[in-house]
């Protein structure tokens, strides 16, 4: 019995063997926790068989067969020790399987690394954004709840080993890619990359559709070839990185995004298919690149912009003079024209960009009851209105020869201060590629319409869908028609945006204005289509459903 005893022991020691300076590194961030719980085990089983034994051979003794308690007591040994190494090779196994970070033995993991970080470097809920780490060894470090945004781990050592927390350190293929940079040919696709810094990292070829790579560090990154349809790149920074030959289809960048020094020869606004690898390249002749400097002028959006549309009868003089009112009513919103665009005959949008948290719904509202108002007054009275105000004239000027022309752009800062300094010109290309650019504008709405979309609440009955996803399901009908032309396709998901925008305040009169104006646009824009068509049938169905949310029908 005592050499049973010494066998489960060295059993129960091969176990501990295994798992190295386990003791050293506190169980090996729980690798060596589940060997040394399987010997412990083991133990238990041979010192309980080695008891059974003696009251199993005294019980066979007092019926006087001494040899038949020697032979129990052995055959009970021999299977304790049998159970031995059964339980230490168990152990062994999990031991291995955690140090490979097996899903399966996660929770002996994790156990395993947070009792190793209690005597570690801690760095629970501390800011870390933009520390650098590189080449750091961090064994038995306490992460959680720290803020992890652009932090450094390039060629940091055992970051396996650190207790992360619930971030995109906990991914083994996220760990490996902010360690190694190397993230070539690999899909990260609907990943929450946020905050996440790869500068300098090799991204050819990636994919990370429907990803969030806000507020990430991507400076100096190859893109080449990424695949960047749908993610989010609010506050990104892409100062200096190279996008040639990218997929970006309605990628969702914003004011915030930076894009100085982006190198890019050429990119796609959609993704590649069998029948078209190169769907929508811009520029449009494959002879031609992208200057220094013009991706940035030909992708950058203009945000927070007031648009207002016109979608018949323009009067230049009633627009000015309404204009020039909204200016001078609402002095905090800092409204500046910045573009002029013809839509079709007797169309026109006029875009202003406005102060950061304006209600442009407010000012759209305020601004057509106060035009529709003055467009109804006789020439004679406008005149009276104008009297000898240059900067009515000057912008009265301006759309009536926007109107004659294809597409007109304001230069300069155009605030109503000091509108007759104001000078515009025709259609100006970046490059000779970005005049009358429909295909990027309808990529760049689209994003922002997502982005929108995104703000709103969830249903809270699966089977009553609300604001949400009613224009999501029109977002969709849309941008998927075969019928409507991309001008089209973008005007309709201009309305579509209003009507997002509008629902964060549905009950709200303003709002209530700005969405039937909006339906209004959309039934227009849909009238002549075929009646097979199935943005018709999306129509029919979803544009009184969205009226009746807004309490409009």
């Amino acid at each position: 019995m005592a050499g049973a005893g010494a066998m489960a022991v060295a059993a129960a020691g091969g176990g501990g063997v295994v798992t190295g300076d386990a003791g050293v590194v506190s169980a090996v961030a729980g690798a060596g926790a589940a060997a040394v719980i399987g010997a412990g085990v083991a133990t238990a089983v041979v010192a309980v068989a080695v008891a059974v034994a003696g009251v199993v051979a005294r019980t066979v003794a007092m019926i006087g067969t001494a040899a038949a308690a020697i032979t129990a007591a052995v055959v009970v040994v021999k299977g304790a020790i049998a159970v031995a190494i059964v339980a230490a090779a168990l152990g062994i196994y999990i031991a291995c399987g955690a140090l490979a970070e097996d899903e399966r033995y996660g929770f002996v993991r994790n156990i395993a690394i947070s009792f190793a970080a209690i005597v570690g470097t801690n760095f629970t809920k501390a800011n870390l954004t933009d520390v650098t780490f590189t080449q750091a060894t961090h064994q038995n470090t306490n992460f959680q709840g720290a803020i992890l945004i652009r932090t450094s781990w390039l060629n940091t050592q055992k970051l396996n080993l650190a207790s992360t927390g619930d971030n995109y350190l906990k991914h083994i293929q996220l760990r490996e890619l902010v360690i190694t940079g190397q993230g070539q040919d690999k899909n990260f696709d609907r990943q929450n990359l946020r905050g996440i810094n790869l500068q300098n990292a090799n991204l050819a070829d990636a994919s990370f559709i429907g990803a969030d790579l806000s507020e990430a560090n991507l400076q100096d990154a190859d893109l080449s070839r990424a695949k960047l349809k749908q993610t989010q790149l609010d506050a990104t920074d892409l100062t200096g990185a190279t996008l040639t030959g990218a997929y970006i289809e309605d990628w969702g960048i914003t004011r915030e995004t930076k894009l100085h020094g982006v190198r890019c020869e050429y990119v796609f606004m959609r993704l590649p298919t069998k029948e078209d690898p190169d769907p929508l390249r811009k520029p449009d002749n494959k002879q031609e690149v992208f200057a220094d400097g013009d991706f940035a002028d030909f992708i950058k959006p203009i945000f927070d912009t007031l648009d207002l549309y016109h979608n018949q009868g323009v009067d230049p003089r009633a627009v000015a003079i309404a204009f020039k009112n909204l200016a001078e009513n609402h002095p905090e919103a800092e409204l500046e024209i910045v573009a002029m665009e013809k839509r079709g005959n007797d169309k026109i949008l006029l875009r202003a960009k406005t102060a950061p948290g304006s209600d442009k719904s407010q000012l759209s509202a305020e601004y057509f009851d106060d035009y529709n108002q003055l467009k109804a007054l006789s020439q004679s009275q406008q005149l009276l209105l104008v009297e000898k105000d240059q900067r009515i004239i000057s912008l009265e000027n301006m759309v009536d020869t926007a109107l004659k022309q294809p597409k007109f752009y304001t230069q300069g800062d155009t605030n109503m201060s000091d509108i007759s300094g104001i000078n515009i010109e025709g259609s100006s290309n970046v490059s000779g590629i970005a005049g009358n650019n429909s295909i990027a504008n309808l990529g760049t709405i689209s994003g922002n319409v997502s982005i929108a979309l995104n703000e709103l609440p969830d249903a809270t009955d699966a089977e009553k869908p609300g604001i949400k996803e009613l224009l999501s399901q029109l977002q969709d009908a849309i941008v998927q028609s075969t019928y409507l032309s991309e001008e089209d396709k973008t005007e309709a998901l201009e309305q579509v945006n209003s009507l997002a925008e509008a629902g964060k305040n549905p009950q709200e009169s303003t709002k209530q204005k700005t969405a039937k104006t909006a339906i209004t646009m959309l039934k227009g824009i849909f009238t002549g289509l075929p009646a097979v068509a199935s943005l018709v049938e999306a129509g029919n169905k979803l544009l009184p459903a969205i009226a009746k949310l807004f309490g409009l029908g």
